[in-house]
């Protein structure tokens, strides 16, 4: 390790015993030039679960060593010029996000297929042909990301029943010559794009995917040119119902078909009959949902999202909830709690994203979500006076270290996991309200401004990632549905107000919103500078997870 002293991030990685580790842009590229690879001192980190060495030109190879960091749960591997993989990478067993996108890789190793826990797999904008066969191995994956290659067609298993999981299958601007029937196999497809391919059929099993909200196959030369038609301009239920009326067609005056027709449809009656019966099941403990749609652009909350956060966390999505209780018992702490179990769990512990709620009524709109540098950006965070960036992330660092010497041990609490996924950058990202107040630092803390209370009646949610925007939206459907979830406990078990021991004046009567379930969600719009939409939600794409007892109301 004679060369530590060059890479300052291993080094006080090693020393502080740290589960994440970042390495990024041209100051981490020239050594990388120099030493002809990354410090061999990376790979004897192995109590890491977070790795990210992206954008390092002169970065083209990993070395097998890799396997020794076998606690890694996120590796990300992007914007370098990685000309392969080891095949030992299967020996990460414990590996849930893997992003190898914009590189030169032209073929992937089979160990990938090795990986169990895998959920998150982008191999975009690269040069491969092929997929490993044996990917319906890694029963999780519930995202796969292949866009911006040369891949001429699916290996045979990916259309497993086996990927009971898999809901974003995102394969546009390839060579894809053909999509089988048996595509119907994946139940839990929700997002399908293959835009951009040699596409001449669309199977009509397409119809049978029973959760497919959004397809895209523009820039396909398909032999129907009716379908054609509609692909480049129509929405997905209306191709899905002209596949579906293809394919009656088709049966009608095929005899021969008759006996498949009649054995699809006595199976069909059958999942009717066993979904009816626990349909009726459900409604007895289903939450309600309705969402609000805002049809007048001028009327939506919006927020502005400035060019800059792309190079720095550059998804966000946001949205209104009304119909929260937060007042009656432990429901504002029940929440709470929750919110920080969703962090540790489906948001990798803020390492794939990060929610940050607000009280509406402390909100000054219009919102911008822009960069600001360490020392410009200025916030009063929760429970602390107003400070800048710089000096917040030196009163956490001071307080970790003093807690590690307290406690003795290695690992910390609270916010200060979080201090090393903004080191090194020069400006973070930040919620900005219309009188310049920073209200959120992602993935930090918020604003005691904007702070939610008991009397809280109406909530700001913002969830922001630098993976992608699928992630974002993946984690505010969690939260809402969780959100739905305590909010009919808090009804059905009618809690005092002073029941958490805050004591105060006696229990008033609970009004009509406060003892009924349902939840509000009001859109909201992310725009760019010139206005134009990135993003609304919920759309009607999103909240449509298999939540059993969860009813989204249009």
């Amino acid at each position: 390790m004679d060369d530590l002293k060059k890479w300052p991030e291993v080094e006080k990685a090693a020393t502080e015993k740290r589960r994440e580790l970042v390495l990024q842009g041209p100051a981490v590229d020239k050594r990388v030039s120099c030493d002809g690879g990354l410090t061999s001192a990376v790979y004897s980190l192995t109590l890491l679960n977070y790795l990210e060495v992206s954008q390092c030109p002169s970065l083209t190879e990993i070395h097998e060593d890799i396997q020794h960091l076998t606690n890694l749960q996120s590796l990300i591997l992007c914007r370098n010029k990685l000309a392969s993989i080891p095949n030992v990478i299967g020996n990460l067993k414990s590996l849930k996000v893997l992003d190898l996108s914009v590189n030169n890789l032209r073929v992937l190793p089979e160990g990938i297929t090795q990986l169990k826990e895998l959920n998150t797999f982008n191999v975009s904008c690269n040069n491969l042909e092929v997929l490993p066969e044996g990917l319906s191995q890694c029963t999780k994956l519930s995202t796969i990301n292949i866009s911006k290659n040369r891949i001429t067609s699916f290996p045979a298993d990916l259309y497993s029943e086996k990927l009971d999981l898999l809901s974003s299958l995102v394969a546009s601007d390839n060579s894809l010559e053909e999509l089988s029937g048996d595509i119907h196999m994946l139940a839990a497809l929700k997002v399908l794009d293959l835009s951009n391919n040699k596409l001449r059929e669309i199977p009509s099993d397409l119809s049978d995917c029973p959760k497919l909200k959004e397809i895209n196959f523009k820039g396909n030369k398909l032999n129907d040119k009716r379908l054609e038609k509609m692909v480049n301009g129509c929405q997905t239920k209306s191709i899905l119902d002209y596949l579906r009326g293809k394919r009656k067609g088709r049966q009608g005056e095929d005899g021969a078909d008759a006996g498949n027709t009649d054995k699809r449809k006595r199976q069909q009656q059958r999942k009717k009959k066993v979904a009816d019966e626990q349909d009726e099941v459900e409604e007895l403990n289903k939450m309600v949902v309705r969402v609000l749609h805002v049809s007048d652009p001028s009327t939506a909350l919006t927020v502005q999202v400035s060019a800059e956060v792309k190079d720095v966390r550059p998804y966000l999505v946001c949205c209104v909830v009304r119909g929260m209780n937060l007042k009656s018992g432990n429901a504002l702490k029940r929440f709470l709690m929750a919110q920080t179990k969703l962090h540790d769990d489906i948001c990798g512990k803020r390492t794939t994203a990060t929610i940050a709620t607000h009280d509406v009524q402390l909100l000054k709109s219009p919102l911008m979500y822009d960069v600001k540098p360490p020392t410009q950006l200025k916030i009063v965070p929760l429970g602390r006076k107003e400070m800048t960036a710089v000096e917040l992330m030196r009163h956490l660092q001071l307080e970790a270290d003093e807690l590690r010497k307290q406690k003795k041990r290695q690992n910390v609490t609270g916010l200060h996991k979080y201090l090393q996924l903004l080191q090194g950058k020069p400006l973070y990202p930040c919620l900005v309200d219309a009188e310049g107040h920073v209200i959120s630092f992602p993935p930090i803390t918020n604003s005691e401004k904007t702070k939610i209370k008991k009397t809280t009646k109406e909530l700001f949610l913002e969830v922001t990632s630098a993976t992608s925007l699928q992630t974002c939206k993946d984690v505010m459907d969690a939260l809402i549905a969780k959100m739905a979830e305590l909010n009919k406990f808090t009804a059905e078990h009618r809690e005092e107000e002073g029941s958490d021991g805050e004591g105060g004046s006696p229990p008033e009567p609970a009004s009509s919103s406060e003892t009924s379930s349902e939840l509000i969600i009001q859109q909201v719009r992310t725009v760019d500078q010139d206005g134009n939409l990135k993003v609304v939600y919920p759309s009607k794409t999103d909240l449509s997870k298999d939540i059993s007892n969860l009813t989204v109301i249009w």
